[in-house]
């Protein structure tokens, strides 16, 4: 006869995994916030999504996303953890309140990719970070758009749009190639552990 353990909505690996991201976002959003030459039109140049795109690499569709969206809530309820030590809904309505967004969609489909592929190598890796980083810039960008012209009343053509976001695409690729580098190692070193611990799930009797 067998037994099966029913395993639990979260483990506690999974709410330190969330927790950590959560964190890490909140880091990649201010790391050039007291650096001025790493701005652009007052805008810094962060790593949230090096952060979004990792963390739906290593935490999996589901936990990554998840994460995203604990980042964003902490950040609506007013802690100060957006772009510039910023928090609050307003700022979910700002011109940039798309990336906040894109994030939490940004995680979900480059995990999704990841966990399509049974034994994933460097190019399913780099493949679901340029999903991810597409997904954060069109949902991010066409925002950006939408506020500037509709709520915030300020004209701004949509190819003008995608031109202003150049620069930080640029450093947003090279994270991203960097990303899918250094993920497979990473990948394989937290997978192997938990592959472990979830055979012991069935116990015999």
């Amino acid at each position: 006869m067998v037994s099966t353990v029913e395993k639990p909505a979260f483990r506690a690996i999974d709410i330190t995994l969330i927790g950590m991201f959560s964190a890490l976002m909140a880091i990649g959003a201010n790391i050039a916030s007291w650096a001025p030459f790493l701005q652009i039109a007052n805008v810094p140049l962060s790593m949230q999504t090096f952060f979004a795109i990792l963390a739906g690499i290593l935490l999996g569709s589901r936990l990554g996303s998840l994460a995203m969206t604990v980042y964003m809530l902490i950040g609506i309820a007013g802690a100060p953890v957006f772009a510039g030590f910023s928090g609050g809904v307003g700022v979910i309505f700002s011109s940039t309140g798309g990336f906040i967004l894109s994030f939490i969609a940004t995680a979900y489909v480059t995990g999704k990719i990841i966990e399509s592929t049974v034994n994933p190598k460097f190019i399913h890796f780099l493949a679901a970070s340029f999903a991810g980083l597409f997904m954060n810039y069109f949902i991010g960008t066409n925002y950006m758009y939408l506020a500037l012209n509709v709520w915030l009343d300020i004209e701004m053509s949509y190819g003008a749009a995608w031109l202003v976001m150049i620069w930080f695409a640029v450093k947003d690729l090279i994270f991203t190639v960097i990303g899918a580098i250094i993920a497979p190692r990473i990948y394989h070193a937290i997978k192997r552990p938990l592959v472990n611990t979830n055979k012991n799930v069935k116990n015999p009797i």
